[in-house]
């Protein structure tokens, strides 16, 4: 594995824990800015939407830079949104520095992924976006919590320095540990015609539905896992963070198991997955009140979630050939899939209680297996469905 896959990693990670801090230091953070709770909240939502709405806008115009180059734009536009957001004295000014994080956050994700195609062998692709995608897991399974701490102890401007000083340390790695392009991207970048072109595939759209339904059946879950936990298992609010990073940790592990069935396996990884999602949420929402059971269903949910990420970007990718706008699109969908989610679910609380989320995420799931169909057959019928091999011979998606 190419050792600047582990560098974008770590890129991944500073930018990931930037989106999530702001849940552990709610409190501090509204004592500060002389915010309600509420309002805090939509400081994690206007990182959302940015991120969705944002980051293809941010993307398009550094397209025509080398990737390396338009990483490194992308880091110091990340790291002044960052900075902003740790000087703010108001919450309108803390806002517009997570609003440039997110749009930042977005568009690195999209330019990341497009370099580890580039610089990996086609058999390999899935295996090192597994790898990369680790600094998304790790950046929810100890960003969060570190962070967390570190603004307990030193107050909640301390932790966005310390993701500031992270991401000087991610810059600097790449600066020294990601190389520069080879061909016709590093001498300059790709055409917003080309990247335009590759959307005109009907196919891309129903592979971005196939993301939006698989995050949005796991995040209609998750996002209540806390009431959930303590209303219907029966655990002690004390005890719902250690659950979550066992949580976190399943996720990792499915990650990487993920990751190494992605390149030649595509699509019945993803099949595989839904429907073990189905059977996991399922069996959450029958067993929510025994713990044993609704342990083993959460982790399940853990493991076969979100740890899609590998096969869904690697059948992006082969798609529409590791454009970095389509990447960015393709993350503002997940993006869109976390936002319906959350709010499925909780529409579905109000009207039927804990459970709804849960049998919700069974029905979005479902949904997602009929978007896998077309390129299931395509594979049964050898027209390189799964096959990194058979996609490297198709022309762009025109």
């Amino acid at each position: 594995m190419p050792k600047a896959v582990y560098v974008l990693a770590l890129g991944i990670f500073a930018m990931v824990t930037s989106e999530f801090v702001v849940a552990g230091l709610m409190p501090q953070i509204s004592e500060g800015l002389g915010a309600t709770i509420p309002q805090v909240g939509y400081l994690i939502t206007a990182f959302a939407v940015a991120m969705a709405l944002g980051g293809p806008f941010l993307a398009t115009a550094v397209l025509k830079l080398p990737h390396k180059s338009a990483l490194m734009v992308l880091f110091a536009v990340f790291l002044g949104g960052n900075i902003l957001a740790a000087l703010s004295t108001d919450y309108t000014t803390m806002a517009v520095g997570r609003v440039i994080t997110g749009v930042a956050s977005s568009a690195f994700f999209g330019v990341s992924l497009s370099v580890v195609a580039e610089i990996t062998e086609p058999e390999m692709r899935g295996k090192a976006i597994g790898a990369a995608m680790n600094g998304l897991m790790l950046g929810t399974l100890l960003g969060l919590p570190i962070s967390t701490f570190v603004g307990g102890q030193l107050g909640w401007r301390a932790a966005f320095w310390a993701i500031s000083a992270l991401t000087v340390v991610a810059a600097l790695a790449t600066v020294f540990g990601v190389p520069s392009v080879t061909g016709a991207e590093s001498e300059g970048g790709s055409s917003v015609r080309e990247e335009m072109r590759a959307f005109k595939n009907p196919r891309l759209w129903l592979v971005f539905s196939t993301s939006t339904l698989i995050i949005g059946a796991t995040f209609s879950a998750f996002s209540y896992f806390t009431p959930i936990l303590t209303e219907l298992t029966g655990f002690s609010e004390g005890a719902v963070p250690w659950l979550l990073v066992a949580y976190g940790a399943a996720t990792v592990v499915g990650n990487n198991i993920v990751g190494r069935f992605a390149d030649r396996h595509t699509i019945v990884t993803q099949l595989v997955g839904l429907g073990l999602n189905m059977v996991f949420l399922a069996g959450f929402a029958l067993f929510a009140e025994v713990t044993a059971p609704a342990l083993i269903f959460m982790m399940g949910i853990g493991l076969v979630g979100v740890t899609m990420n590998p096969c869904m970007i690697t059948r992006v990718q082969r798609t529409a050939n590791a454009r970095p706008l389509v990447n960015t699109v393709h993350s503002s969908f997940i993006t869109l899939g976390i936002v319906i989610g959350s709010w499925l679910g909780g529409v579905g609380i109000n009207a039927y209680g804990l459970r709804a989320p849960l049998v919700l995420g069974v029905v979005m799931a479902f949904l997602g297996l009929f978007t896998l169909l077309p390129d299931l057959r395509s594979a049964k019928g050898g027209t390189g469905g799964s096959s990194p091999a058979a996609t490297e011979r198709q022309p762009a998606a025109a």
